[in-house]
């Protein structure tokens, strides 16, 4: 951090507000993006409280500790702290006034827009115009070909609000081409399939005894879609945008059922249903209690297998697991792991295909070393990418082939997932990975 960014703090006349500002600061964190909770915040407070605000860097470093929680998010709470702890009135005309001057050392052009553009969205006045303001009328040259190129293969994290709100708008006109599946019923065919002798006869008893080949093939349905989506604090920028996912694919799909998990599991299928899927989300975010919480993700396939599975993976669904795949479960918890373990294998076998939307393989060093993830590999069919539009596009696209074809990189991802739990392995024996 650059001491010379914000001025000293001197301690008397600050301390009698410090709450209330943490707490403000936390609010601004959690509106552009970072994953803070209440939790953080109690614990920024004490952290302040203990080393004290005189010396800044020493301020600067007790509130990282507790608000950061991933090395992404580091340059954009550098920013944030920098605006809101120069000048603590810097509401008034912070858009006009101070972001075009903010330049932090250190920071690339390109990121340091980005998370202007980011800070400026979030703190922009958004009041009505008055009676006597004057209206121009401007041409708006930002949604150019370029620019909604990249829109498609920005990251979700990464986007402003007008950016998320016209990407959640673009999944509304998605078109899945669905999964099929054979049914029972039979439909006429005209010059292949198995030979209909009913139909055949039928028609010979019309035709003065002339008998003419019939022919007859299986109809086809849409394969059952079963998704199961985290919204965990880690999970929150991403969540939110797969909502309008989920509610584009159960409007085009007649045998859809959405559940969402954190510490508990809800069943949303009802609500996605909704024609308007601004209203579908509004709905979802009054039913659902554990938003941006903590994740608990075998505890809720246990309850999903136990209570649910019976009823939705019957005809062979097809299974869309939604997750960063960090629980909260220790890493040296062995009987959760185990749990995690068995019941991910069911899911597996009670699946026809079980694919596996991550956002953190939009890191191109990404590596299994978590042992909830290295635990879930070996269980899952498809193991892709979901934090751009791009992404969900290649997602949709390659619904058709689901259980058809297998990505070569899961195999990969595998292999460093069962070498990485041999090599954790705790030393009480237990192998999280069995597989080969």
């Amino acid at each position: 951090m650059n001491d010379g960014a914000v001025p000293d703090l001197p301690s008397g006349a600050f301390l009698p507000k410090l709450d209330q500002n943490i707490m403000l600061f936390v609010r601004l964190l959690r509106r552009i993006g970072l994953p803070v909770g209440p939790a953080s915040m109690v614990g920024a407070v004490d952290a302040v409280m203990t080393v004290g605000v005189a010396n800044k860097s020493i301020f600067y470093h007790g509130l990282a500790s507790c608000l950061i929680k991933r090395p992404e998010d580091r340059k954009l709470f550098d920013q944030a702290f920098h605006l809101f702890w120069q000048n603590p009135k810097f509401m008034e005309r912070v858009r006009d006034l101070l972001l075009p001057q903010i330049k932090v050392p250190g920071l690339d052009t390109d990121d340091a827009e980005e998370m202007l553009r980011r800070l400026s969205d979030v703190l922009a006045d958004r009041s009505p115009p008055q009676a006597g303001d004057e209206t121009k009328i401007e041409i708006d040259a930002s949604a150019t070909a370029s620019d909604r190129a990249v829109l498609q293969s920005k990251d979700f994290e990464m986007m402003s609000g007008d950016e998320l709100r016209a990407a959640m708008a673009s999944m509304a006109s998605l078109t899945p081409r669905l999964p099929q599946r054979r049914a029972r019923r039979w439909r006429p065919s005209q010059n292949r399939g198995q030979v209909a002798i009913r139909t055949a006869l039928q028609s010979a008893s019309r035709q003065f005894g002339m008998v003419l080949p019939h022919f007859r093939t299986r109809q086809t349905k849409p394969r059952p879609l079963v998704i199961l989506c985290d919204i965990s604090g880690s999970m929150e920028q991403y969540s939110r945008v797969m909502l309008h996912f989920i509610h584009a694919l159960t409007q085009h799909h007649p045998a859809v059922t959405s559940f969402l998990f954190g510490t508990q599991l809800t069943n949303i299928t009802r609500q996605m249903r909704h024609r308007d899927g601004d209203e579908a989300v509004q709905l979802v975010s009054k039913l659902v209690a554990d938003w941006s919480g903590g994740t608990l993700i075998g505890s809720n396939l246990a309850l999903f297998n136990r209570q649910w599975s019976r009823r939705v993976l019957a005809q062979g669904a097809t299974v869309m697991l939604i997750t960063d795949g960090l629980d909260c479960t220790p890493d040296g918890d062995v009987s959760a792991l185990e749990m995690l373990d068995f019941e991910m294998e069911r899911l597996h076998k009670s699946a026809y295909n079980l694919m596996w939307l991550n956002p953190l393989l939009r890191f191109d060093g990404f590596a299994p070393k978590s042992r909830s993830i290295q635990t879930m590999l070996p269980h899952v069919d498809d193991f892709v990418p979901m934090h751009s539009l791009q992404s969900i596009s290649d997602i949709v696209d390659g619904l058709q082939m689901v259980g058809k074809r297998r990505s070569h990189k899961l195999s990969l991802w595998q292999q460093l997932a069962r070498d990485a739990a041999l090599t954790t392995r705790p030393d009480n024996g237990y192998a999280q990975i069995k597989r080969t």
